[in-house]
């Protein structure tokens, strides 16, 4: 049985001991996101905040705290909906399992959307300033909303089953130079199905209308960040997740979700933009302030019981970390296709998903001779010229059959790759290139660089976990810590720009290659802090590879240039050291952190959630 609302599905995770409810009311100015964080980290239930400070509605969030939890809401739909995006991305899949498909084309069929006259949506209306303002983070901008979804339609092919988009772009909802009530802001790059929309509306002279629903069924929310095969539309995929058919209404020329808790109705002005941001992103770091389309707001639907969904975001895992086990689930079966001879692919969640990517591929090419990395270099440019997956900026590779490897057990994919890598041969380089907008390491905004790590053969080296005799390091180099085996991090002095750090590493790398014994140490991180660098796995990937842009900081013991190609023949030295133009890491204000510590300690209105 489905989910007929948000308040069905809240009601039902309460009633499996999986939601409890905090009646206290809670400033949703830091304090409610620093008590969900608590929650999460956790492993905590989903939190209904009854009593939110300024705002008549109740807040929910964390329903995807976990991957349990998750499964547990789209337990009724999740296995037929992937029969159907695997009959979408390849139909000769029917041919030849049948019997696997059987159904798959009558869940699509009865899942198309569906108009309505009874909108639960319209039941009522208010203003922008009295949602919850949920703020997140310190140097947050304003208030956000964190799980919108935005729907438009294209100006040429109107209609809910033409080219319509339904997407996740975040909403800021007050400061800056808003104007309160009358205008809010929307973050979305050209090249995003809304982008596409607002260039086409650019060219002709007709209202860019656009409607942003919040909560309604949980699939809804989910169909704006799921990535679709052509010919599946959002709306549609959101009825076949949700058993149940996305339901619309017309009003005054927008369309509203009739199951959605709220919709905000507006017309984007095409040629305005004001400053958008601060925003506490899922890198762990804070996108800044740019400017970003405006939409001035015409009206904002509620239904009788709305209920105000949202998550916050920060340095992962968090609980959007869900979100991509939900996407994994529903197309593991198609990476094959996608990009033929992968075997295995893994965006890794704490290093924020697009800095890092390890993968594991098929070395078929010249299988009489000496193996070495050819097919899973056609592989890797697949991987980085495909959609999501061209955002990385750190690809490592390995081939199948070597040994056995996971790309989801890191420590022993990092293990296999680096008994075998060799850095004179297996670093290729893309420069001047585009990464995620939300990075900030790289050499401008959207702007900096890739590499591959592709490996393959047999083993080299075994990996050090104690440091060689008499291992010593330039001045103001200390503390080496192994992260990993066969990875040291060091703490270094200060970053302050590129022709120091240049003259600095020449001398570190000088005195390396003066070393004989450093084989089986292939990789040296620079920080700050070696210790919290080691600590735990997720830090690791966190600070190596959110922190470094590969052009300008991956630097080699013996390293060399031929033909264009650069490697070395020493250890590999990573600067994952935070630069001056790098946005500012999340951190916690101390007076909420202490205010919130009261709640949960004995005697405290939260004690005992979790």
């Amino acid at each position: 049985m489905s989910y007929k609302s948000l308040r069905a599905c809240v009601n039902n995770l309460e009633k499996t001991g999986q939601l409890v409810r905090i009646k206290t009311e809670l400033d949703p100015n830091l304090e409610i996101a620093e008590v969900h964080r608590r929650v999460y980290d956790a492993g905590g239930p989903a939190l209904l905040f009854e009593n939110v400070k300024g705002s008549p509605f109740p807040a929910v969030s964390n329903l995807y705290g976990t991957i349990e939890r998750t499964e547990f809401i789209f337990r009724h739909t999740i296995k037929q909906v992937q029969k159907v995006i695997e009959l979408k991305i390849d139909p000769i899949n029917f041919l030849k399992k049948p019997g696997r498909y059987l159904g798959a084309p009558f869940t699509a069929l009865k899942a198309l959307p569906r108009k309505r006259w009874r909108v639960p949506v319209a039941y009522g209306e208010t203003t922008i300033d009295q949602l919850p303002q949920i703020k997140s983070w310190p140097m947050d901008g304003g208030a956000f909303v964190t799980l919108p979804q935005v729907y438009t339609e294209d100006p040429d092919k109107s209609g809910v089953m033409a080219a319509s988009n339904l997407g996740m772009y975040r909403i800021q909802l007050s400061g800056n130079s808003y104007i309160p009530n009358e205008e809010i802001g929307l973050h979305y790059q050209i090249h995003r199905g809304i982008g596409v929309h607002h260039e086409k509306y650019n060219k002709i002279d007709r209202p860019f209308k656009c409607s942003v629903f919040v909560g309604g069924l949980p699939s809804h929310t989910f169909s704006a960040i799921m990535p679709l095969p052509e010919g599946l539309t959002e709306l549609t995929f959101a009825g076949m997740l949700a058993g149940r058919r996305f339901g619309y209404a017309r009003r005054n020329g927008h369309v509203l979700s009739a199951d959605a808790d709220f919709c905000i109705t507006g017309t984007i002005v095409k040629n305005l933009k004001k400053p958008e941001g601060p925003f506490g992103d899922h890198l762990g770091y804070y996108s800044l302030e740019h400017d970003f389309p405006v939409m001035k707001v015409d009206k904002v639907y509620h239904r009788k019981d709305a209920i105000w969904h949202f998550t916050v975001v920060g340095r992962p895992p968090q609980e959007d970390s869900s979100f991509g086990w939900m996407i994994h689930e529903l197309v593991k079966n198609l990476a094959p296709q996608e990009f033929p001879g992968l075997v295995e692919i893994n965006a890794v969640d704490a290093a924020g998903v697009h800095p890092l990517l390890l993968a594991i591929g098929q070395e078929r090419y010249m299988p009489f001779r000496e193996r070495r990395p050819e097919e899973i270099l056609t592989i890797a440019n697949r991987i980085l010229g495909s959609g999501q997956t061209s955002l990385a900026k750190f690809l490592f590779i390995a081939a199948e059959g070597d040994a056995p490897v996971n790309a989801h057990d890191i420590p022993l994919f990092f293990k296999h790759v680096l008994e075998r890598v060799d850095w004179s041969r297996d670093l290729h380089f893309q420069t001047k290139t585009t990464i995620d907008t939300l990075d900030y390491s790289g050499s401008g905004w959207n702007a900096g660089s890739k590499v591959v790590v592709a490996c393959c053969g047999d083993k080299q080296r075994d990996l050090a976990t104690e440091l060689p005799t008499d291992f010593n390091l330039p001045k103001g180099y200390t503390n080496p810590t192994f992260c990993l085996p066969g990875i040291l991090a060091v703490q270094a002095p200060k970053f302050t720009d590129y022709v120091t750090a240049q003259k600095e590493l020449a001398q570190v790398t000088e005195q390396l290659a003066a070393r004989t014994d450093l084989d089986n140490i292939p990789m040296i991180v620079l920080t700050e802090d070696p210790s919290f660098a080691a600590a735990t796995l997720n830090n690791f990937v966190w600070v190596t590879f959110t922190r470094a842009n590969p052009s300008h900081d991956l630097y080699g013991v013996n390293s060399f240039t031929e033909f264009k190609h650069w490697g070395c023949k020493g250890p590999l030295i990573i600067d994952a050291r935070i630069k001056p133009h790098h946005a500012p890491p999340l951190v916690t204000d101390p007076t909420v952190s202490r205010r919130v510590d009261a709640l949960f300690a004995e005697g405290g209105a939260l004690h005992g959630i979790c």
